[in-house]
């Protein structure tokens, strides 16, 4: 049995039993409960109440959250370097990347192709697809419009889906960010996880809502409550 830290022990004495939280709570709390040394990723995980399984009940989309920093990497080649650097990408390369990738880095948030290199960059699917880093054309992280594509990401632009289990896990801000704003990207990403729904879903939609850092054990928000 893994032994509880210091600090995990005291994050879950804040927590109180089978209690649902305001997401204002929860926005509050995740910050108190994280003593991590570094800048902790924000955690929203949705379960939902869908067959992902099927292809109509497939939840897949794009969201724009604000004050999120993203690191970017581009795979292409020479001709587009320019355009990804000056758009703000973090790294930009291609070979040299795709075998740093395939010694274990994946030290990034997001990463944007073009099709004519796919052929490199699909041999690291294995690696890439686990962590969510595999470019998709529907996310707009394959594309010719490099610049384009890394101002958008840069701006918060993020790509979602749901997992085989029925759940969406999203990264929506930082440790570093006040309450407010960890609450208003939670709103932001819940109105269009809504907007999302399949025809096909049937009953409740929305069924469980986490909200944790890095570090911290997850807070349960109560989902009658997400807009106070």
């Amino acid at each position: 049995m893994t032994k509880l830290t210091k600090n995990r022990k005291a994050a879950l004495e804040k927590l109180e039993k089978d209690k649902l939280y305001t997401l204002k709570e929860a926005s509050t709390m995740v910050k108190e409960m994280t003593k991590t040394k570094f800048d902790a990723s924000i955690d929203l995980d949705v379960r939902l109440g869908i067959d992902p399984r099927k292809s109509n009940q497939m939840v897949r989309g794009v969201v724009s959250l604000t004050g999120k920093q993203t690191r970017v990497l581009v795979l292409c080649s020479p001709d587009k370097v320019n355009e990804a650097n000056e758009a703000g990408a973090d790294y930009v390369g291609l070979d040299e990347y795709v075998e740093k990738i395939k010694g274990g880095w994946t030290d990034v948030d997001v990463i944007i192709t073009m099709p004519s290199v796919m052929g490199k960059v699909g041999q690291l699917g294995r690696i890439l697809g686990p962590r969510g880093l595999m470019p998709n054309p529907k996310s707009g992280t394959v594309t010719m419009e490099i610049g384009k594509a890394v101002k958008e990401v840069k701006q918060g632009k993020i790509d979602f889906k749901v997992d085989k289990s029925g759940i969406i896990h999203a990264s929506i801000g930082k440790v570093s960010f006040e309450p407010h704003k960890i609450a208003e990207n939670a709103k932001e990403f819940i109105s269009m996880v809504n907007k999302l729904k399949p025809a096909a879903a049937k009953g409740t939609y929305i069924r469980s809502l986490f909200l944790s850092s890095t570090m911290s054990p997850g807070i349960k928000i109560d989902p009658k409550g997400f807009d106070e």
